[in-house]
């Protein structure tokens, strides 16, 4: 059975190497579900690591229904992993109404031709599973990365054995696997989990410390943006 390992680091990477994992699934800020990393961390886990390389292209957190620009950063950063030599691209867009975005999801499928695609999490969101199978089937998809429409795969596992059965994508399983559930998934059929095996160090503390976290920009089911007439506000209080 394949293991994916959603790393969010170089340390994390070769932890997942040294574990004996077939591929990581690249990334950074775990606690969205993952954005895009930097270029230059993408360089430095492909100039240490053996195993496959997968990134994931998704510019911000929140929900997956993207804006002209912002869809312009994920065939720039498609791009990007491409001259980077990476071995897998982990993406996908959905319409307002949470249907498959077919021309946008293609388009991504199209630029990222010779490497892996990975229809990520954002599957868990769509209304129609089945039909959306054969859809990403259809435009080249090789991966569905999904917990079953569920809050975790093991609560999701009885869908994705059903859609495994019915379709020749390998259906991956993520979301909460643990050591306590893996065996489950392979004993369903599944050919592939996907981890983060998340532990926490480097410690310091910080009584008396002002948070650095923000909660107002947790919002999923908007996008936070600089505003221009607040901009213009402040650039003329000084100016």
């Amino acid at each position: 059975m394949l293991v994916e390992v959603c790393a969010n680091s170089l340390e994390s990477a070769l932890n997942a190497q040294k574990a004996g994992a077939d591929r990581i699934e690249l990334c950074s800020e775990l606690g969205v579900g993952g954005i895009t990393p930097s270029a230059g961390l993408i360089e430095l886990v492909k100039k240490e690591l053996d195993i496959p390389i997968h990134v994931l292209i998704r510019p911000r957190s929140g929900h997956f229904t993207y804006s002209d620009m912002e869809f312009e950063v994920m065939k720039a950063d498609v791009l990007v992993c491409k001259a980077l030599g990476v071995d897998g691209i982990v993406s996908g867009v959905l319409m307002d109404d949470f249907s498959i975005d077919i021309e946008r999801t293609k388009i991504l499928v199209e630029l990222a031709h010779s490497m892996h695609f990975t229809f990520h999490r954002a599957f868990d969101w769509v209304a129609h599973p089945l039909e959306s199978i054969n859809k990403l089937e259809d435009m080249g998809v090789q991966t569905i990365l999904s917990s079953g429409g569920e809050p975790s795969a093991e609560l999701g596992i009885q869908h994705l054995e059903l859609w495994q059965q019915n379709s020749s994508m390998t259906i991956m399983a993520g979301g909460g696997i643990s050591p306590s559930n893996a065996s489950k998934f392979k004993t369903i059929g599944l050919k592939a989990i996907h981890c983060s095996g998340t532990s926490f160090g480097n410690s310091i503390e910080l009584n008396g410390k002002i948070s650095m976290n923000s909660t107002k920009h947790l919002v999923e089911g908007e996008v936070a943006v600089s505003g221009l007439n607040i901009l213009e506000t402040i650039v003329a209080a000084v100016k």
